[in-house]
């Protein structure tokens, strides 16, 4: 794995702004129904609360981007475990991963990182 971008900074930035009144909730908790569902049924646990509404759990679904995924007929696609992400590894020279935070409570959702990945990028 490598070149990661974390978006932690980000993400500090958006919640503060929702508890200043800059940003409602309806504007911070928009998460697409295909998130949401892939969030419920394929999500792993992230193991931290919500940060709006903090009953909910967080859940990290990862996605794929990359040229060379589409001769795999893998772009755009929601990766399910660290095997399926490790097989696309083997078989593509880069792409990229990216893992979104999402709470299926309130629609709360955020990149949270995103990392190159691939054959170039093993070991």
């Amino acid at each position: 794995m490598g070149g990661q971008v974390d978006y932690s900074l980000k993400r500090r930035a958006v919640l503060r702004e929702y508890q200043e009144g800059v940003k409602s909730r309806l504007d911070i908790c928009d998460a697409h129904p295909e998130l949401m569902r892939a969030a419920r049924y394929v999500g792993r646990d992230s193991g931290e609360s919500c940060p709006v509404c903090e009953t909910g759990r967080l859940r990290l679904v990862a996605y794929v981007y990359g040229d060379g995924l589409r001769r795999h007929h893998a772009n755009g696609r929601c990766i399910t475990t660290a095997e399926e992400l490790e097989r696309l590894g083997e078989k593509v020279d880069e792409f990229t991963c990216y893992e979104v935070e999402v709470c299926t409570g309130c629609s709360w959702n955020h990149l949270a990182r995103s990392y190159l990945h691939g054959r170039r990028h093993a070991g």
